[in-house]
């Protein structure tokens, strides 16, 4: 009975949690634009995301063992990729902007929000568009804002860490602005039930992270990389195997410490 009242609880938090979500986007940024400069306006809506994020991160009870420091520099961060829950993991520590799949843009009230909260959405396999996409990763890079990509470019299991795509990496090049790798590992019950693979539906998976009492998971900070006078797939491939070393350690560790 306990665990379903705190179901419902947390079902009703991230139900009015969307609601002030589509206010924020709807209404207040819209707002913002109209009353203020562009760069002031940019700053209170990265605030209002990031504290978004936040809000979300509490009801979903993300319990984060954060290893190593965030850059001070703003520039392109680049992580593995295991669920949807990865945005709200690593958009409560920086203002930042997602490189996203086109189909969130269709997502009910999330799609919305991201659209609103300048989300770039990348279509696969379509030429033109990634030099879209790239073109719109200078400007905020340019503006010295940070992005969030994910380069394997759909979602994981988790055990692994996928291809990664280079071209997500040419703005960093263009702009010479430093890469962050970023590892994420969901832990304990989560690291089956976290990833958001094969079709998933999004209201179900919700419901059931929300029905474990926390959600753990590992959240590594890799060294910075220098893009300077670097290929994007030398850059690439660096990321990968910084993050893919970690996973690698970190599995080390969790059998040493299981044996000792």
């Amino acid at each position: 009975m306990k665990s379903k009242s705190r179901l419902y609880y947390k079902l009703l938090s991230v139900a009015l949690l969307a609601v002030a979500g589509c206010f924020i986007s709807g209404v207040i940024f819209p707002t913002l634009n109209l009353v203020c400069p562009p760069n002031t306006a940019r700053d209170y809506r990265d605030a209002l995301k990031k504290r978004w994020l936040c809000w979300f991160s509490a009801i979903v009870k993300l319990d984060v063992t954060l290893e190593g420091a965030w850059p001070e520099q703003p520039g392109l961060i680049v992580s593995n990729h295991v669920s949807w829950l990865d945005i709200i993991l690593l958009g409560q520590y920086l203002p930042a902007y997602f490189v996203a799949k086109s189909d969130i843009a269709s997502w009910p009230i999330f799609g919305f929000m991201a659209r609103q909260s300048g989300t770039i959405f990348i279509r696969r396999g379509e030429k033109k568009h990634v030099f879209e996409t790239a073109e719109q990763m200078v400007w905020l890079l340019k503006q010295h804002r940070n992005i969030f990509a994910f380069p394997e470019g759909t979602t994981t299991r988790g055990d692994d860490v996928a291809h990664f795509h280079a071209s997500l990496f040419q703005a960093a090049l263009l702009t010479k602005v430093p890469v962050q790798p970023v590892a994420i590992q969901y832990l304990g019950a989560a690291q089956h039930l976290a990833p958001f693979v094969d079709d998933d539906d999004l209201l179900p998976h919700l419901i059931n992270m929300l029905k474990l009492e926390r959600v753990e998971v590992r959240l590594s900070i890799l060294p910075l990389l220098d893009t300077n006078g670097k290929t994007r797939q030398a850059v690439s491939q660096e990321a990968r195997g910084l993050i893919r070393g970690a996973f690698i350690d970190n599995l080390t560790a969790a059998s040493q410490s299981a044996h000792s």
